[in-house]
C-alpha cells in the first residue's frame, strides 16, 4: 500500500464515536482492530525507511569522517512528515479498507 498518498491529518484530531464502532458495534473490537493495522503500517513504513537508508550507509571501520549526506537527510525528513501510522489506520478504517474477520464463537 502506498502510504504517502493518504489524506490521514498530520496532527491529532477528534473523530466520530458512532463513526469508529461502527463496522462492528464495540468501540473496543474497533479501536483493537485499529491498533493492530497501525501496527502493521508502522511496521511498513519502518523497513522501507531502513532499505532507503541503507543505500547511503558506508561500511568504514573508522570514524575519522562522517559525512553528511543531504539526500539521507531529506529522506528522513519525507517520512517524518509522512502522517503517523495511527492516523493513517483510522483513516483507513473509515474508508472501509480493513479487512478483518472474527473467529466463530461456540
Amino acid at each position: 500500500m502506498d502510504y504517502k498518498e493518504t489524506k490521514a491529518p498530520l496532527s491529532t484530531i477528534t473523530y466520530d464515536k458512532e463513526a469508529i464502532e461502527a463496522p462492528t458495534h464495540n468501540i473496543y473490537e474497533a479501536i483493537s482492530i485499529i491498533a493492530k493495522r497501525a501496527t502493521q503500517i508502522n511496521s511498513d513504513l519502518k523497513k522501507e525507511l531502513v532499505d532507503k537508508l541503507d543505500e547511503f550507509a558506508t561500511y568504514n571501520d573508522s570514524l575519522e569522517e562522517v559525512f553528511e549526506n543531504k539526500e539521507q537527510i531529506e529522506v528522513s525528513k519525507f517520512y517524518e512528515r509522512l502522517p503517523k501510522p495511527h492516523a493513517i489506520a483510522v483513516e483507513e478504517w473509515l474508508n472501509g479498507k480493513v479487512y478483518y474477520r472474527t473467529p466463530e464463537t461456540k
